[in-house]
């Protein structure tokens, strides 16, 4: 899998969930199309009189995620850039979805906004897998953000942690490693450690 398959499964599934959060940092989701996608780079559009396009403006940030048939899902976190050439980018999405012309007939398209995420975070997650099979990219020029947990030196081996994991996705060595592809992410193995040498990854103790 790479972040440019990911978008396209985005642009596949077309209507997913995106969200934001109000000026008082309470969150926001919403279905809104996926228009294109083009070169790691995710195209949108909303009209300006909406909460959603203020709530972009104010903050630059949301979250995407969308779930095909298959029970794979792709997240993309990124900062929403508002494009210059509004009507070039509306006329291109209206002709990669006509169906756009029903919803904003004639010259009432230009309410709209288009808007391009092409920094962030992306992640894979499928669940239609045994084991399920996790995966992240960046984009752009976004930092790498480690998610999930670390087994660290502090480990004794006990298999504490091995036995419980519901994925069965650690394995065993000085100290014992977790197979992050795998991981769900459940927190089992940092709650029942007998010594605490489970932290969430890319914090420091």
């Amino acid at each position: 899998m790479t972040a440019r398959e990911c978008f396209q499964i985005l642009r596949e599934i077309k209507d997913a969930a995106f969200a934001t959060t109000d000026e008082e940092g309470r969150p926001h989701n919403r279905i809104i199309d996926v228009m294109l996608v083009e070169d790691e780079k995710l195209y949108f559009c909303t009209s300006r009189g909406k909460d959603f396009y203020r709530q972009l403006v104010n903050s630059g940030y949301t979250e995407i995620t969308g779930l095909n048939r298959e029970y794979q899902m792709v997240r993309l976190s990124g900062k929403a850039e508002r494009l210059k050439d509004q009507k070039k980018w509306i006329d291109r999405i209206f002709e990669e979805n006509p169906s756009m012309n029903d919803v904003y007939p004639g010259e009432s398209r230009y309410i709209l906004e288009p808007f391009c995420i092409q920094s962030g975070q992306v992640e894979f997650f499928d669940l239609g897998k045994t084991p399920i099979f996790w995966e992240t990219f960046t984009i752009g020029n976004a930092e790498d953000e480690k998610k999930g947990f670390e087994i660290t030196e502090e480990c004794i081996g006990c298999g504490k942690c091995k036995r419980n994991c519901p994925q069965q996705c650690i394995g065993e060595g000085t100290p014992f490693a977790i197979r992050q592809e795998h991981c769900l992410h459940c927190g089992l193995c940092f709650e029942g450690c007998p010594v605490q040498a489970v932290r969430r990854r890319g914090e420091e103790r």
